[in-house]
């Protein structure tokens, strides 16, 4: 008597067996599938393995198949098209990468988050070739008594290279008062009839007086808006003399004085000078000396120059002696070299 078929037993799959051939080929259609649309993802984890064995592995395999994938569309396409299977949260317009520099600017209307400008990078940080300025024939030196004697020593220096060297200082003149000189009104003067190759900048002995803040009110040294208002009035005369780029400038930040009420005032002018800087990096130089005669932030009278102790300060403690100048006029002929190859 025949048994009762077992319901619990599966039944063999109807139709036609695939042999071990068609798996094979089932695994190399799908590795293809993989490296055309994902190849360059396996070299990417490869890259950010540790050093090891396993890493070796991973890039002998993701390389070739990410030098596959960067020669075909399909990796960004597929990309794209399976955007929708984990979407980000609805986040609105508002600071986008998407938006047009144009756009996002009209949008931060005054926002720190504007577009970054090519003109604020230095090509030569990068490591690209810079933009050779027009002939080194005119130098203008400028600013108030900290310019002298800075304007001698430069005169000297470029002298024998045939380089006229214009010295304009104002004594007892300070950007962040008006009373005696506007240098607003004075640089773009400077710039239209000098027309200078290059301008050496040293200025800030008769600084910390109150300047208008955005809103209109004065307001005093020397906090982030005195600094802001000081920067905003130096940047004007950077954009002035860099005279729609074809000049260079090199603008000297102040070596601490000796005075303590003096040197907050000297911090937030450097401070100013490099926020100033920053959107014309391109063409303007700030020549820090802080570093070469007020190490750590500490005043000192006295330093190491040319090979022994010098003494580098006036006696009222604010000023460069000629020693003091000489060193400051290394630093800016050694950047001069840089931009003009002299």
């Amino acid at each position: 008597m025949a048994s009762a078929p077992n319901d619990s037993v599966p039944r063999a799959p109807r139709g036609r067996r695939l042999s071990a051939r068609d798996a094979v080929l089932v695994v190399l259609g799908a590795v293809l599938i993989l490296i055309l649309l994902a190849g360059g993802s396996v070299r990417g984890a490869g890259e950010e393995m540790d050093p090891g064995f396993q890493r070796s592995v991973v890039l002998a395999v993701g390389k070739p198949t990410g030098w596959v994938a960067d020669r075909l569309p399909l990796e960004g396409a597929a990309s794209d098209a399976l955007a929708w299977l984990s979407p980000d949260d609805d986040l609105g317009d508002e600071g986008s990468f998407a938006q047009t520099p144009a756009a996002a600017a009209a949008k931060a209307s005054g926002d720190a988050a504007g577009p970054v400008s090519p003109s604020e990078f230095d090509p030569v940080e990068l490591g690209a070739k810079a933009e050779r300025p027009r002939k080194l024939r005119t130098v203008l030196v400028t600013g108030d008594s900290l310019a002298q004697p800075l304007d001698s020593q430069t005169a000297r220096r470029l002298a024998g290279a045939g380089v006229r060297t214009l010295r304009d200082v104002h004594v007892g003149t300070g950007i962040s008062k008006t009373d005696l000189l506007d240098w607003g009104k004075l640089s773009a003067k400077q710039a239209r009839r000098d027309k200078p190759d290059a301008v050496v900048v040293f200025i800030g002995a008769n600084e910390g007086f109150p300047m208008p803040g955005p809103r209109g009110r004065k307001v005093e040294c020397c906090g982030p808006e005195w600094a802001a208002a000081y920067a905003t009035r130096v940047r004007r005369m950077m954009s002035a003399y860099r005279q729609d780029g074809t000049a260079r400038v090199y603008w000297l930040t102040l070596p601490l004085p000796r005075d303590k009420g003096r040197q907050e005032i000297a911090r937030a002018v450097n401070a100013a000078i490099e926020v100033a800087a920053g959107p014309l990096r391109a063409q303007v130089r700030p020549l820090d000396l802080v570093p070469a005669f007020t190490p750590g932030d500490r005043y000192r009278d006295a330093i190491q120059a040319g090979g022994r102790k010098r003494v580098v300060r006036d006696a009222d403690g604010i000023h460069l002696n000629d020693a003091g100048a000489a060193v400051a006029s290394d630093m800016v002929a050694q950047a001069m070299r840089r931009d003009f190859g002299r």
